[in-house]
């Protein structure tokens, strides 16, 4: 299964490391979320935040260790609580089911660019290229997605201008980082889009 062609979509399928635990009500739903952890190729996995309206898990409620399948769309919170990441990243699940062990992670998202994108190079020279990316929801509001592109991709990246419209081709992924709390080196999570392809580029304005 390809997740179908739209502003934002994504398939993933990986294990399951919790029971969904309730997260808050909106507009007479329950919702729930729990962590999915999804393989790469190197060995190591993403582990990405889903968000599941009670309707869903009536048909099927994952438990720890299953192997799920989601279908669903890339979401953004500002988080102003002032605890943990300012900019909160989940997975909003609109198709829930069992799957086999064979993990999947594809995304596609289509959106502009809202900051100017970031190239620079690493201590060992490899070319990286930070986009945020304005993807536009029902109802007049936009998710905002942190996007980060490799290579020769970063290069072009680099050279778009703010209001290019994109549509690209990519994986919802995970990073631990450590910052200084306190004198205390402590391990955060940020979540980001690791662009593989873009599928196509509109000038706009």
């Amino acid at each position: 299964m390809q997740p179908v062609r739209g502003e934002n979509q994504i398939l993933l399928r990986g294990r399951v490391l919790s029971c969904p635990a309730f997260s808050h009500e909106s507009h007479g739903e329950a919702y729930h979320t729990f962590p999915l952890s999804v393989p790469r190729l190197s060995g190591t996995a993403d582990v990405l935040n889903i968000l599941c309206a009670q309707s869903l898990l009536a048909r099927w409620t994952p438990g720890e260790g299953d192997w799920a399948e989601v279908v669903g769309e890339v979401r953004s919170f500002n988080n102003r609580s002032g605890v943990g990441s300012r900019l909160v990243i989940s997975v909003l699940c609109r198709g829930l089911s069992p799957c086999a062990p064979h993990p999947a992670n594809a995304l596609i998202l289509a959106g502009a660019l809202c900051k100017p994108p970031v190239f620079r190079r690493t201590p060992l020279g490899r070319e990286i290229c930070d986009l945020l990316l304005a993807v536009n929801r029902r109802y007049g509001r936009s998710d905002y997605l942190p996007c980060i592109a490799w290579g020769s991709l970063a290069q072009l990246c680099g050279a778009l201008p703010v209001g290019q419209r994109l549509e690209l081709e990519g994986r919802l992924q995970s990073r631990i980082y450590y910052k200084d709390e306190n004198g205390v080196s402590a391990p955060h999570t940020a979540f980001e889009v690791s662009v593989m392809s873009l599928l196509r580029r509109e000038q706009t304005g």
